[in-house]
C-alpha cells in the first residue's frame, strides 16, 4: 500500500515538473515570438493531443444537448488564463509568475473559510504577495508591475476555470469537456493571432517547439494526474499541488538561470504554507 502511495506521489511530482519545464521552454520561445502566438500554437497542438488521448470524437453526437453557456465560459477562462500567464512569463521570473498566478485558486479556497482561526492562511497569502514585490526597487530586473498584474489576472481566470469546471463536470461528459474548452480557445484566438503575426503562426520551424511544449504542458501532466488521482486522496493531491511555485522557481533557476531574492523565496514559501493550510482545513471540514 505504501509503495502504491509513493508511486502516486511520484506521478504528481513528475506531472508538475513536466508542466514547469514546459513553461520554461515557452518562455524561451516567447523571447523570439510574442505571447499570443506561443499561446495559440500550444493550444492548437494541445487540442489535437487531448482529442486523441480521450478519443473525443465519440462525443460528437452529444454536442447538441450540452449546456453551452457553461462550456463557453469554461473555455474563455482557460484561454484568458493561458495568454495572461504567458504574457507574465515574458516579464517576470518563472517562479514569481507562477507564485502570483497561484493566488487565484488559493483565493477561491480562502473564500470558503468560516472560522476565525483560519484567517491565518489569509495573512500568509497576503504576506506572500507583499514580499514578492521589490518595493525598494521599482525598476528591478527581477520584477515588472505589468507582468505581476498579468500573473494575478491569470490567477483570477484560473479560479474562474475551476469554478466553471465544477459546473461543466455536472454534464457528465468527462475529459471531453477539456478537449472542447481547449479547442474553442484555440479557434477563438486564432483570428487574432493571424492578424497579429501570420508569418510566425505558419512558420513550421516553430511547430516542433510548440508541440514539445504542448506535450509537456498537456499530454504528460494530464496522463500522470489521472493515474495519481486513482491512488491519492484529495488532501494529498491538494497538498502536493502547493509545491508548484517552488518547482517553478527551481525550473527557472536550472533551465533559464533566473535568480530571485531570498525575500521572494520566502514569499513563495508563505503562499505554499497558505495553500497547504487551506487544503488541510478543507479536508477537516468535509470529514465530519
Amino acid at each position: 500500500m505504501k509503495n502504491i502511495q509513493l508511486i502516486a506521489v511520484l506521478y504528481m511530482v513528475l506531472s508538475m515538473v513536466s508542466y514547469q519545464i514546459s513553461a520554461s521552454f515557452a518562455k524561451q520561445l516567447i523571447a523570439t515570438l510574442d505571447p499570443l502566438t506561443v499561446t495559440i500554437l500550444r493550444l492548437c497542438f494541445a487540442t489535437i493531443l487531448v482529442a486523441i488521448m480521450f478519443r473525443s470524437w465519440t462525443i460528437l453526437s452529444k454536442l447538441k444537448s450540452l449546456k453551452w453557456r457553461d462550456l463557453l465560459l469554461y473555455s474563455a477562462s482557460l484561454g484568458c488564463m493561458n495568454i495572461l500567464f504567458y504574457t507574465s512569463l515574458g516579464k517576470l521570473p518563472q517562479g514569481i509568475a507562477v507564485g502570483l498566478e497561484f493566488i487565484g485558486p488559493l483565493g477561491l479556497a480562502l473564500l470558503s473559510i468560516k472560522q476565525r482561526s483560519d484567517y491565518i492562511w489569509v495573512v500568509f497569502a497576503i504576506l506572500g504577495i507583499a514580499l514578492m514585490v521589490p518595493w525598494h526597487d521599482a525598476n528591478s530586473e527581477n520584477f515588472s508591475y505589468f507582468g505581476a498584474a498579468c500573473a494575478l489576472s491569470a490567477g483570477l481566470f484560473w479560479a474562474l476555470y475551476i469554478y466553471f469546471g465544477h459546473r461543466v463536470v455536472q454534464q457528465n461528459i468527462g475529459m471531453h469537456a477539456l478537449t472542447i474548452a481547449i479547442g474553442l480557445s484555440a479557434l477563438t484566438l486564432l483570428p487574432f493571432g493571424l492578424w497579429n503575426n501570420t508569418p510566425a503562426l505558419l512558420d513550421t520551424q516553430y511547430w516542433g517547439k510548440a508541440l514539445v511544449i504542448a506535450v509537456l504542458a498537456t499530454a504528460i501532466p494530464y496522463a500522470l494526474d489521472l493515474m495519481a488521482l486513482k491512488r491519492l486522496s484529495k488532501l494529498s493531491y491538494g497538498t502536493l499541488t502547493s509545491l508548484a511555485p517552488a518547482l517553478a522557481a527551481l525550473a527557472g533557476l536550472l533551465i533559464l538561470h533566473e535568480q530571485i531574492s531570498m525575500i521572494q523565496w520566502f514569499a513563495l514559501f508563505c503562499i505554499m504554507i497558505a495553500s497547504i493550510g487551506v487544503t488541510l482545513r478543507g479536508e477537516k471540514t468535509q470529514t465530519p
